[in-house]
């Protein structure tokens, strides 16, 4: 046992790696987890650097950091850390949460069904865990109000010419493109090509469209491009591209509620509807239309996703002063042609 050091649980949601720090952390500064997360992608970024960074990690997860809930109702509150930086909220890496939080006891499980009220930066979210001998057999999410900002945004790229994208919120923005307009399906042996289209795709997003949420205006940029491609029996395939240059291992619980929100304004489902999320290895979500509401003038959609997580194993990251890597490092083989991105 180390004397500064951090506690790790190894969790993966349909393959998503989404670990999980449940203790050893310095306290973040923030009145609420919005300026936490501020806190940490404007004023210190050593944190998630160590942990999402090379020696210590590699590209393709996430590291989820626990925090006490500024939330009254909320039982626990988490802060996604990602590579390129911190993000208000992920399905796949909220249902890492809530599988270790009750696995491990922190909060206490209930069978046949145990709910979770979850602090995040993008607001309070309702977990129903269904449990079974000790285990998450299933976690549904019951997210924040979700909407569309902009149906068939048009976008100039000099690769592909114009291409028309949904620019929708599921707890974060997502920028929403069938992926025949960049000339690929969306199958493992595309997973290179996805990548490097969806982050070239974003930078172009970024220059050409504006986005705000109403109630939260510092979440004003579109975080994430998800392929999509439909498939029989209104199954959706997807593929969340992130930077470096990577594609979502899980169906991406946030961008399947942007993509239900769209499919709500188009009005092909309506509330009590589920869809299958299905990602590029297979593993799946399901997306239901629970209830409908406003987000300032824009009619928006309750979405609740359900899926699975797995708890693998454990770790613990040792801080010591004389590792010549605190900042961690990143090389272009395994992270992509976006690395020098990251700074």
């Amino acid at each position: 046992m180390w004397k500064n050091s951090l506690d790790v649980l190894d969790v993966h949601c349909q393959g998503e790696i989404g670990k999980v720090i449940v203790g050893g952390a310095p306290a973040i500064p923030g009145r609420t987890l919005l300026e936490q997360m501020n806190h940490i992608n404007t004023v210190d970024d050593s944190l998630r650097r160590f942990v999402t960074f090379e020696p210590r990690a590699h590209v393709a997860m996430s590291m989820n950091l626990l925090v006490p809930p500024k939330h009254p109702e909320a039982d626990a509150g988490f802060i996604v850390l990602q590579a390129d930086r911190a993000h208000p909220m992920s399905g796949s890496n909220c249902i890492c949460v809530v599988t270790a939080l009750l696995e491990t006891g922190r909060v206490k499980m209930h069978e046949p069904e145990t709910i979770v009220k979850i602090d995040t930066p993008a607001g309070l979210i309702t977990a129903r865990a269904t449990c079974r001998d000790g285990r998450c057999v299933s976690v549904s999410l019951d997210n924040v109000p979700c909407f569309v900002e902009a149906q068939d945004q048009v976008i100039r790229t000099p690769q592909w010419g114009m291409v028309v994208a949904d620019i929708a919120f599921g707890g974060v923005f997502y920028a929403l493109v069938d992926s025949k307009q960049v000339g690929l399906d969306i199958v493992p042996e595309n997973a290179r090509a996805l990548a490097e289209a969806g982050i070239t795709l974003k930078a172009l997003i970024s220059k050409q469209v504006s986005v705000s949420h109403p109630d939260i205006p510092a979440l004003n940029d579109v975080a994430y491009v998800m392929f999509r491609q439909q498939e029989a029996n209104g199954v959706i395939r997807t593929c969340t591209t992130l930077k470096p240059g990577r594609v979502d291992r899980s169906p991406c619980g946030t961008g399947s509620s942007a993509n239900l929100a769209v499919a709500h304004a188009r009005g092909e489902i309506k509330v009590g509807d589920k869809r299958i999320s299905r990602s590029i290895i297979g593993g799946e979500f399901t997306a239901e239309a629970i209830g409908e509401t406003l987000v300032g003038n824009r009619r928006a959609v309750l979405p609740r996703i359900t899926g699975q997580a797995w708890i693998y194993g454990r770790e613990e990251l040792r801080l010591d002063d004389h590792d010549p890597f605190p900042r961690g490092f990143a090389l272009s083989d395994s992270w992509g042609s976006q690395v020098g991105e990251l700074g």
